[in-house]
């Protein structure tokens, strides 16, 4: 009998992720560990920077009107999903990294962009710094309260892990047999900040929410 697979990252990807695995014919668990809400910030002046960096849709998501503001800057975006999103908002996405923000730094190096500003979450994936000239937070991932009762659901079950914070918060919170579980992570940062004592876990070929889906396909059987 397969595995059910569970999802921690929060809505609305929680969904988005839900719906491509019952697609894929598995059972699924929606476990958010964490709720996303828009924060208040101050536009700064686009003429100071010649591209917009975007590690996620959720900057998209809950960035505001401001955004629009911005538009004439081009945008280096990590995945396919940021891309499409900041495309569907009129932008024009000049890069697309799918290794990562460190390989989609490096391209912006390459196309001679020097004064990034990147957008993103409260607990930011970069720092300013090299050709990152200034990071402003634009959302903010807080956590939300999981019972007892279900965290045992994720026993026996395949737990899908889309960031190093969901996966760092697991393994606070999984009082559990643990060796009953297997992960499947984005990445090997990712994988390790999960702990120890999982009966099995695995990283996905590339990060994306396509190959942590068809990762989970494989060790759900």
């Amino acid at each position: 009998m397969s595995r059910p697979v569970v999802v921690l990252r929060p809505e609305p990807g929680n969904g988005a992720t839900v719906k491509r695995l019952a697609a894929a014919g598995l059972t699924t668990i929606a476990l958010p560990l964490f709720k996303v809400r828009p924060v208040d910030w101050a536009l700064p002046d686009s003429t100071c920077y010649d591209a917009l960096l975007l590690t996620s849709a959720n900057t998209i998501r809950f960035g505001g009107a401001q955004l629009a503001a911005l538009r004439a800057l081009p945008v280096l975006a990590v995945g396919a999903a940021t891309a499409e999103a900041a495309r569907q908002a009129g932008f024009r996405v000049e890069a697309v990294g799918e290794g990562g923000v460190a390989a989609l730094l490096d391209t912006a190096e390459t196309k001679r962009f020097q004064r990034l500003l990147y957008l993103g979450g409260r607990d930011r994936m970069v720092e300013p710094g090299g050709v990152v000239t200034a990071a402003i937070t634009v959302y903010a991932s807080e956590a939300l309260a999981v019972d007892t009762d279900a965290l045992r659901r994720i026993e026996n079950a395949v737990v899908l892990l889309h960031s190093a914070r969901a996966a760092s918060r697991l393994n606070v919170l999984a009082r559990i047999n643990r060796s009953t579980v297997r992960l499947a992570a984005i990445s090997a940062a990712v994988a390790e900040a999960a702990g120890e004592g999982w009966g099995q876990h695995a990283v996905a070929t590339l990060p994306t929410d396509a190959a942590l889906v068809a990762l989970a396909a494989r060790l759900a059987d």
